[in-house]
């Protein structure tokens, strides 16, 4: 068994215009004053990081590092869930997402495609330069509006989709294999992976690629009442990537999974800010334990009540208190005593004198 490494957070939602949150020195310096231990950084935030340069340059990302030891951080992963996003869009979304890409490829989906797939594979080069192993992405996807068969879905589909997706995937998957590096999709709503059946779906057309990966955010599961204890045992091999983010679901007479379009204030299901909700963290961390995770546990801070500064301050101490040291030896080693193979013969009857 591994002890899982943290605290750390995920800088994308705390970033902005004012310091010290518009810089990474400054940015570093107040997560490390909180109690964190690493840093998540969102490779699409300029204000952060250059994501071209640190694919083309180890100096950049040697100085990255050490601006990073200097404050008494680690990083952790990189993160693209905006550009994966934009590796599959289905027309009915070209327009909400177009905000996701620079305004040279507004409006054009081809261009916006291949710009999001030359950001993965920048994104994969840039995290061997930064000795990273594993990075955080979204899928993408094309089958998301037709996720309620009604009207009923043609036959073939669903099929269809996977196999595009995988198309798309598969050249950037290689590039993140000839990097030595995982990608870890987030199964969340609104991406063709939004559970373990369209995972595996996923994994079957890849031919099972080692670089396909997991990452997990119990948060997610909540909203979609999917199990997600029994969710690390299916796929604890390919969960590379752990997001602690707490949500809460609360059905009633109006309103459920779907929400009512309700806001998220105002929503049947809703994150929260760590321990606010309704996810059994002694549990994922006792199982991610016990199967070997030797990752980060990542706060991903979202919530629609508590303040970002309050919920960062209550986020280091929270993980910190979960993290289960890993046992060393077993706890009855006490009693134990020293056996030779004569010994367990003799203890099982068979000799001398007992069965042959």
């Amino acid at each position: 068994m591994k002890t899982i490494k943290g605290p750390a957070i995920f800088l994308a939602q705390f970033a902005g215009d004012r310091a010290p949150f518009n810089a990474l020195d400054s940015i570093t310096k107040w997560a490390a004053g909180l109690g964190y231990k690493g840093v998540q950084i969102p490779s699409w935030d300029g204000r952060l990081f250059n994501l071209k340069q640190a694919a083309e340059s180890r100096a950049y990302c040697d100085d990255l590092k050490g601006t990073l030891e200097k404050n008494g951080v680690q990083l952790t992963e990189l993160s693209t869930h905006l550009q994966g996003q934009l590796v599959a869009v289905h027309p009915a979304y070209d327009l909400l997402f177009d905000g996701f890409a620079p305004a040279s490829v507004h409006g054009n989906p081809k261009a916006r495609q291949a710009w999001a797939t030359e950001q993965l594979r920048l994104a994969a080069k840039a995290s061997k330069n930064l000795s990273l192993s594993q990075h955080a992405t979204f899928s993408g996807a094309l089958a998301w509006p037709y996720l309620y068969p009604w009207p009923q879905r043609p036959p073939g589909l669903v099929e269809e989709a996977f196999d595009e997706l995988a198309r798309r995937w598969k050249p950037i998957l290689d590039v993140f294999d000839d990097n030595g590096v995982n990608a870890c999709f987030e199964i969340h709503p609104g991406e063709d992976l939004h559970d373990g059946i369209t995972f595996e779906i996923f994994l079957d057309r890849l031919q099972q690629h080692p670089r396909c990966n997991l990452l997990f955010d119990p948060s997610h599961f909540v909203l979609q009442q999917l199990d997600y204890l029994a969710y690390i045992d299916l796929y604890h091999p390919r969960i590379k990537m752990f997001h602690v983010k707490d949500a809460e679901f609360n059905p009633s007479g109006r309103q459920g999974v779907y929400g009512g379009f309700q806001s998220w204030v105002n929503r049947a299901g809703r994150f929260r800010s760590l321990g606010d909700g309704q996810v059994d963290f002694g549990q994922i961390f006792s199982k991610l334990t016990q199967y070997g995770y030797e990752g980060w546990a990542v706060m991903e801070w979202e919530c629609c009540l508590k303040d970002s500064a309050q919920g960062a301050k209550e986020g280091a101490p929270f993980i910190a208190g979960h993290i289960i040291q890993a046992a060393e030896r077993s706890f009855d080693d006490f009693a134990g005593a020293q056996t030779d193979r004569a010994a367990l013969r003799r203890l099982l009857g068979l000799e001398p004198g007992g069965q042959k």
